[in-house]
């Protein structure tokens, strides 16, 4: 009996003294020292296991849309791209549809709509990729991630095991969540996410109330509009506000809404009557940090070669060849400036490294 050989083991894919401009949205000059693309749990533990690598430090990498690269990086990256997409179950009240986490999040997006699983529209060309969704608890439009999440499989960076969290696990905040958070109980920079399940809610009820879709139904004529209308309205509602990371380097919005309470809002209201704002179930109020920036007079400035995008202050771009340093002056004199007129402290949505 012949005994056929067994597969070679798979062997890492490293690069060494790799450009990261590629892997970044903004564009930013960035080497990596060492860079693993990870295709799999296998590949984690793989790197793990390294005589070289296993006991250096770790830099987890998506999409790069979340990211402002300041220097090189000296840690491993690795490199998310773990591939695949699946309906994991068909539920009277729900389809729960499971991705790779290195998949583009708009490309998931669209691909659940094409197969009649409606739940994800709102969140139409968000940028980046299904792994970094429940990092930055993504939202957009009266929907965020943890409405519709359901568990990920990540794999802890120091034992190699996978484990699975649930929602109350991954403590999902206001663009946040415990991989975003440090400490003791923090997972920042202790795991990898490989695989996001997705929890999407049959029967399907639009989410509407957004002053942007109001508007789009006004304009349309539309007013109760399928999953598939709400999809397109998002998408052409974003193309004309953001710039195309393609073309124009950059991270989507870069500040995240400040949320006070009703009083400092009143506050405000009194000084400013213009303001955006939008009244909370507790009691406190987001307001726009697009519309903070803007009346501070930011709109279509720049510092060097970093700049705010002349048709959303919320959005910093690169206007060519631009530096992180850059665009890091660039965010610190707008928070000075929004703080000294407003009293408020905008907090940057993207990791600075």
């Amino acid at each position: 009996m012949t005994v056929a050989p067994s597969p070679p083991a798979r062997t890492l894919d490293v690069h060494l003294r790799a450009s990261l401009r590629e892997f970044n949205t903004f564009g930013l000059p960035a080497q990596a020292a060492t860079l693993v693309r990870i295709a799999s749990d296998a590949d984690v533990r793989r790197v793990l296991a390294h005589p070289d690598y296993g006991r250096a430090p770790k830099f987890v990498l998506g999409g790069g849309s979340n990211i402002v690269l300041t220097r090189d990086v000296e840690a491993v990256v690795l490199k998310v791209e773990v591939a695949g997409r699946r309906l994991v179950e068909a539920r009277e009240d729900a389809w729960i549809v499971e991705s790779g986490a290195g998949e583009d999040w708009h490309e998931l997006v669209a691909w659940t709509l094409q197969q009649g699983w409606p739940g994800l529209e709102n969140l139409a060309l968000i940028p980046g990729t299904v792994g970094a969704a429940p990092v930055q608890n993504i939202g957009a439009y009266g929907v965020e991630l943890k409405d519709r999440f359901e568990s990920l499989d990540a794999v802890d960076l120091v034992t190699g095991r996978t484990v699975t969290l649930d929602a109350a696990a991954c403590r999902f905040g206001y663009r946040d969540s415990v991989f975003k958070q440090g400490g003791f109980e923090g997972l920042a920079g202790k795991s990898l996410i490989t695989r996001v399940r997705l929890r999407l809610p049959r029967p399907w009820q639009p989410v509407l109330g957004y002053l942007d879709l109001e508007r789009k139904r006004a304009e349309t004529g539309i007013d109760q509009p399928d999953a598939r209308t709400i999809f397109d309205w998002v998408c052409a509602i974003r193309r004309a506000k953001l710039p195309d990371p393609a073309v124009v380097g950059n991270a989507g919005s870069f500040f995240k809404n400040p949320v006070v309470s009703a009083e400092q809002c009143r506050d405000i209201i009194d000084r400013d009557p213009e303001i955006v704002h939008y009244p909370l179930p507790d009691g406190s109020c987001k307001l726009a940090a697009g519309w903070l920036i803007d009346a501070c007079g930011w709109k279509g400035k720049s510092v060097g070669r970093a700049g705010v995008y002349d048709k959303q202050a919320l959005v910093l771009v690169n206007r060519g060849g631009a530096s992180g340093a850059e665009v890091l002056t660039l965010a610190r004199a707008i928070q000075e400036s929004v703080y000294g007129r407003f009293g408020i402290r905008l907090e940057p949505e993207p990791v600075i490294f």
